[in-house]
């Protein structure tokens, strides 16, 4: 997706150890009208999948999903990363490594909210080595759900995680993948 790359180009900083900044309008700050435009893109490349549930994790992934959701017309849930005083009941769990904060979250999904027989679209702002989109997978498969495909923002394709999940034979579609990144720039797909 061009706008996206020249989103990056206009807006990135590039921090040591291969971190990517996109504060201004993904992660930090939001650019409404930029990430509506991404959940409408989701939403044409996976209509032919039938979703009927959107699945991400909190917090960056919210907002696309929202989007994609909302273009979709379809109910969108995330995966809390800590469990709280309003999470009852039977809950699905996995275990997720954050490269960006070096640390491992039990993540969680109340059971009523996914089922058997959903149709999930997975949708994240990274994919760089798969692990969020790995313990989501992990989530779909305990509630007996079907994932139909994942959608990311970014691909950091010099990373292995996309080669992994398709190489499982899930659909991944970003809108952006980074081959290469330095100091001094990025270089796309």
């Amino acid at each position: 997706m061009k706008l996206m790359e020249e989103k990056i180009w206009q807006e990135c900083k590039i921090l040591s150890g291969s971190v990517l900044k996109v504060s201004s309008f993904l992660n930090h700050q939001l650019d409404t009208q930029f990430i509506m435009e991404l959940g409408k893109e989701f939403a044409r490349l996976f209509a032919k999948e039938a979703p009927t549930k959107i699945l991400t994790i909190e917090s960056s992934g919210i907002a696309i999903a929202f989007a994609a959701g909302a273009a979709m017309k379809i109910p969108v849930l995330f995966a809390k990363k800590h469990k709280t005083s309003n999470v009852s009941g039977e809950t699905y769990h996995s275990v997720v490594h954050s490269y960006t904060h070096d640390c491992d979250y039990t993540v969680i999904v109340e059971s009523e909210y996914l089922r058997p027989g959903d149709r999930v679209l997975l949708i994240d702002d990274f994919l760089a080595n798969g692990n969020a989109l790995e313990g989501l997978l992990d989530i779909v498969s305990q509630a007996g759900a079907v994932a139909v495909g994942a959608g990311v923002a970014i691909e950091k394709g010099f990373q292995e995680g996309g080669k992994r999940l398709r190489a499982s034979g899930l659909r991944v579609e970003p809108l952006a993948v980074i081959n290469y990144m330095d100091d001094y720039g990025v270089v796309f797909d």
